[in-house]
């Protein structure tokens, strides 16, 4: 390879510099220049080729061509005259004609290299496939689109010919006809479908260069035609079944107009087609407001909202749901249930409820709500209680929840799967009392069935007895009572022969029994039968902190009750219902809710302060029984009630000795913990006098 020195590193021999380094025929052995920071001088140094300001020490090396580019006529006559013979000295002019020629080239490759880029970005652009073959039939071009539905690259196509890739293919065929070939329906050997045209190319002149074959695949578009048949079919199916539907359907688009209802609506409104599609929603609705446009102002639904349709003015139940599509709102859906029929269901449902309460408990002990020390420890007895076959005696306030906690323990029990007779006793007259518990015998008093009549008693057998208010119980019928409690049998009424049962008795009072020892009124020997396991259930007051959590209980129950669908309480309503004492416990609570949502709007979601009546919270400190312990003793008054206030007080004076502590407190009088909390409730000690 012959080497080149480099005059001259301005513009002209950097250019000539990098002609040469490309074309790697001649190789640069150094570069010339009086400025050391030419360009030429710095692109050498940067390869390590020779660099320099003077050419004159480099004439003795072996240097073959010399290429003057100063531009300085001197500078070439001097070269001329002092390079060796052999060396070849081409001057500047010619370099310079040399190197415009070369960057025109490179221009031209340049230009040449964008329009075939731009060809190429265009044909690989189009959605459609494309293959080009040239006059033999060899494929010449072939796109990405192609490339995707044929599932063979480029590389692989690209000089064969056109039927090894597409064996079926017609383009030979348009190579010999030169007709034109369109939209022309075609499966590929991946089973792709396609539409495809094919065109000969020709020249100006009529020389044939090649052709080229256009393809769409229609795949996708057949399978939307399926699936557009099969919507339809939905669709169709879809219309059946709401028309089958026996319960009124309509349907209203988002501006409120009707777009479809089935034949039960007719059937229970009155009302055609006609005069529903495309009128307003409030067209139906004689009495009552549109559900169907609240639903599509608020976006919810609503259930259960009485209502009067078409021109009879039907009594109906409607339910309405918005329809949402993409978070976007389409219409809403609206289901009519005739009320005459709900209404026979109803009555229906009513009794077959009455005969299964008197079948069965309906409670257990998940339903009782308790958070509280006290009403936990009333839990766990009464659960404990539910595994022994004891009797139990549940004690409390009026309204405390007595009765659930019966039916609780009942269902825990091994007895669940047998009867649960409720009774109560303060309900029955006392003539009658004896004779509903315990039967009677045929002709043991005037207008007695024939055959007599099993009692209460003889109906539990093997299940289980509630016996609420049983300090109400008379002296002969707490005998009788004692003698089944003893002896596990009853004589009915007017009869002589015991009969043996087995029977839980679960009893029930919010009254004083040992005041009613005290006065005579009440057995003590059945006292001691019935106070086997006794539980405390505490009043409201001393657990308010389980008002939310019974709210929301008791709000579902009335909602299923009353065909509401209140959804809770306000913050402000529940604080007002935390202040206030409870006299009448989780009773009177259930009654204030059922109250309010009677008297609440069908479009009211939660019960707010102004739906409850006016509450007056407690402000007595000194419970009844407990007096100032400086008050002289009272004319008149009974030992019994003498008693109770001297061990009220003892009781008080102990819990504050013991800084409120209960445990600590029982250990101290020799009571057990159960017993101290009886006594707290029976002689109504506040909440913050047991801290």
């Amino acid at each position: 390879m012959q080497n080149v020195m480099i005059v001259g590193a301005g513009k002209g021999g950097t250019a000539i510099f990098k002609i040469l380094k490309e074309s790697e025929v001649l190789n640069v052995f150094a570069v010339i220049d009086r400025n050391r920071k030419a360009t030429g001088i710095l692109l050498a140094q940067q390869q390590g080729i020779k660099t320099g300001s003077d050419w004159r020490p480099l004439l003795n090396e072996n240097i073959d061509i010399i290429i003057e580019v100063t531009g300085d006529d001197n500078v070439f006559q001097q070269l001329r005259n002092e390079k060796k013979k052999k060396t070849i000295l081409i001057p500047g002019s010619v370099a310079f004609l040399l190197s415009r020629l070369m960057e025109e080239k490179e221009e031209l490759i340049r230009k040449h290299q964008y329009e075939s880029y731009l060809q190429e970005l265009i044909f690989n652009s189009t959605n459609d496939g494309m293959v080009v073959i040239d006059h033999n039939g060899f494929v010449i071009l072939f796109n990405k689109r192609a490339e995707e539905m044929m599932g063979v690259r480029k590389s692989q196509v690209i000089g064969k010919h056109v039927t090894e890739i597409i064996p079926e293919s017609r383009l030979p065929i348009i190579l010999k006809t030169r007709r034109i070939e369109t939209n022309q329906e075609m499966v590929l050997g991946n089973g792709r479908k396609i539409i495809t045209s094919r065109i000969p190319i020709v020249e100006a002149n009529g020389s044939l260069i090649g052709a080229v074959a256009v393809f769409k695949d229609i795949t996708e578009a057949v399978k939307l035609a399926e699936e557009i048949t099969n919507l339809k079919e939905i669709q169709t199916m879809l219309q059946a079944i709401i028309h089958s539907s026996d319960d009124a359907i309509s349907v209203v688009d988002e501006n409120g107009r009707g777009i479809l209802i089935n034949p039960a609506y007719t059937r229970i409104t009155g009302l055609s087609e006609e005069q529903v599609i495309g009128q307003p929603a409030t067209a139906d609705i004689s009495e009552g407001e549109s559900m169907h446009m609240k639903v599509l102002q608020t976006r919810r639904a609503v259930r259960g909202v009485p209502m009067r349709v078409g021109p009879n003015k039907r009594e109906v139940i409607v339910n309405v749901a918005p329809i949402i599509v993409n978070g976007k709102l389409k219409g809403s859906v609206g289901v009519i249930h005739d009320m005459s029929e709900m209404k026979s269901l109803s009555r229906e449902l009513n009794r077959a409820r009455q005969l299964i309460r008197k079948l069965e408990a309906k409670y257990t002990f998940e339903d009782i709500i308790g958070k509280s020390d006290e009403m936990v420890l009333a839990i766990e007895q009464a659960k404990l209680g539910a595994k022994t076959p004891a009797t139990v005696l549940l004690r409390g306030e009026s309204g405390t929840g007595k009765e659930l906690f019966a039916h609780a323990i009942h269902n825990a029990s091994d007895r669940k799967y047998n009867k649960f007779i409720r009774v109560n006793c303060a309900a029955i007259s006392e003539s009658l009392l004896e004779s509903e518990l315990f039967g009677y015998e045929e002709g043991a008093f005037s207008g007695a069935l024939r055959g007599g009549k099993r009692g209460l008693f003889e109906e539990a057998n093997h299940g289980s007895i509630f016996l609420d208010e049983i300090g109400e119980l008379s002296a002969n019928t707490q005998a009788k009572l004692l003698r089944v409690l003893q002896e596990g049998e009853i004589i009915r009424v007017g009869g002589t022969k015991p009969i043996t049962i087995d029977v839980r008795v679960i009893a029930a009072t919010n009254v004083n029994l040992e005041k009613g020892i005290a006065g005579g009124t009440f057995r003590e020997d059945l006292y001691y039968r019935l106070n086997r396991m006794p539980i405390h259930i505490p009043p409201l007051r001393n657990r308010k902190e389980e008002i939310p959590a019974l709210c929301e209980r008791l709000i579902q129950k009335i909602n299923r009750d009353y065909g509401r669908n209140v959804e809770g309480i306000t913050e402000a309503a529940l604080t007002q219902l935390i202040e206030y004492d409870w006299p009448g416990n989780v009773r009177e609570l259930e009654n204030i809710l059922g109250r309010a949502m009677i008297f609440m709007n069908n479009y009211e979601l939660f019960i707010d302060v102004h739906h409850l009546p006016e509450l007056k919270s407690s402000t007595h400190h000194k419970e009844e029984g407990i007096q100032d312990s400086h008050q002289p003793l009272g004319i008149g008054r009974s030992l019994a009630d003498l008693l109770d206030e001297y061990e009220a007080r003892i009781i008080q004076q102990t819990l504050s000795r013991c800084n409120g502590n209960k445990t600590l407190t029982a250990k101290t009088l020799g009571l057990s913990v159960r017993n101290l909390y009886y006594k707290l409730e029976k002689y109504k000690f506040e909440n913050n006098s047991m801290q």
